[in-house]
């Protein structure tokens, strides 16, 4: 059984205070993880899109660099860039996005590296033998280093459920091209009784393949699955038919983790906050209401375990809109988003079984 361990955020003192908490949350789950001298760390994260706030704030993570750099290791802070149209989708955009959202020294003190590269074609094949791929295409910068530690904003997604530790490192640490190996299968429709022509999704899609007059127009041929559309619509009037495909994708996203993290899974700690924890994912340019009230951080080196007790948490937690014990994710999205801890269990990635351990007790 696996161990996670958790911290809230309520504190009443300068030596028990958010980073003093963070840092004893890392020498617990990392068991006193020490690097090598000079071994290159990347902290896998998500900078947010222009125009959110939701997104995991760089002082927040800022007690994860610090006790990398104690445990002799050399951290940097990564993500690949975007399959839609926005922020972040080539390095140059990305790098300003990451400026303006805050992850610039003295905030935090790590530099910022774009994982594959200026038009995100830098990576390495890697081999996994799954069920949908032989290999995966993983970000020249994370299949460098000598480490990924995944530092993950908890939240729902529309494709996926939820997003945790092994989305960010499923389809953060993938290329542009694994991005689209994905998500080929997923194919939206509009529901045209509820879309009111906004426009939202045709600024949002990569290859053009959506036009608006009096509601929008999805061109499957030119579409890639990607699911911005379905994300960054305001009336929930892009759906998936097939739900099959969404349960792929899951499948998919975890194999792309487990490929993420081959040959580096035995020395790192993986750090979930449950915190903002909204329906959708931070990459729209918009803020929805959380679901739960703030909860805490959770960490552990078994991603599986990591996002299935951060699933527990929110569940377990009652919401403005929501009650306690049910599964909010399923709620808002009509996704079962425990398959994806399933089929990371299958492909070896960790297990659902854990031990949650508060470091405070």
């Amino acid at each position: 059984m696996s161990k996670v361990y958790f911290t809230d955020l309520t504190s009443d003192s300068k030596d028990d205070n958010f980073y003093s908490r963070l840092k004893k949350l890392y020498r617990k789950a990392g068991n006193d993880l020490k690097f090598e001298d000079n071994e290159l760390v990347a902290l896998k994260l998500h900078f947010g899109e222009k125009g959110i706030d939701t997104f995991l704030r760089p002082i927040r993570v800022a007690p994860i660099v610090d006790s990398v750099k104690d445990s002799g290791g050399k951290p940097f802070l990564s993500d690949s860039n975007t399959l839609y149209k926005g922020s972040r989708s080539n390095a140059v955009d990305h790098h300003m996005t990451t400026q303006e959202n805050g992850w610039v020294r003295p905030v935090i003190d790590a530099p910022v590296v774009i994982a594959d590269g200026l038009h995100g074609n830098e990576f390495y094949s890697v081999e996994i033998n799954g069920i949908h791929f032989d290999e995966v295409k993983i970000g020249a910068a994370f299949y460098q280093a000598d480490h990924i530690l995944a530092v993950s904003h908890f939240k729902g997604h529309g494709m996926t459920g939820f997003g945790g530790a092994l989305k960010n490192l499923g389809m953060g640490c993938a290329s542009r091209a694994g991005k689209l190996m994905q998500h080929y299968d997923v194919k939206p429709e509009v529901n045209i009784e509820e879309c009111i022509g906004c426009g939202e999704c045709e600024i949002w899609c990569p290859q053009d393949a959506i036009e608006v007059e009096q509601y929008a127009e999805i061109d499957h041929e030119k579409c890639i699955g990607c699911g911005e559309c379905r994300i960054v619509c305001p009336e929930g009037a892009i759906e998936v038919e097939d739900s099959s495909s969404e349960k792929e994708l899951q499948e998919k996203t975890a194999e792309y983790a487990y490929g993420a993290l081959n040959g580096k899974q035995d020395k790192a700690v993986h750090f979930n906050y449950v915190m903002d924890v909204t329906p959708e994912c931070d990459c729209p340019p918009w803020r929805k209401e959380p679901m739960v009230p703030d909860i805490g951080v959770v960490a552990s080196n078994d991603p599986v375990a990591l996002d299935q007790a951060s699933f527990d948490l929110v569940k377990e937690a009652k919401g403005k809109d929501y009650k306690a014990d049910e599964d909010k994710f399923m709620a808002a999205h009509d996704v079962d988003a425990t398959h994806q801890l399933c089929h990371g269990e299958k492909v070896g990635l960790g297990e659902r079984d854990y031990e949650l351990i508060d470091i405070n007790k």
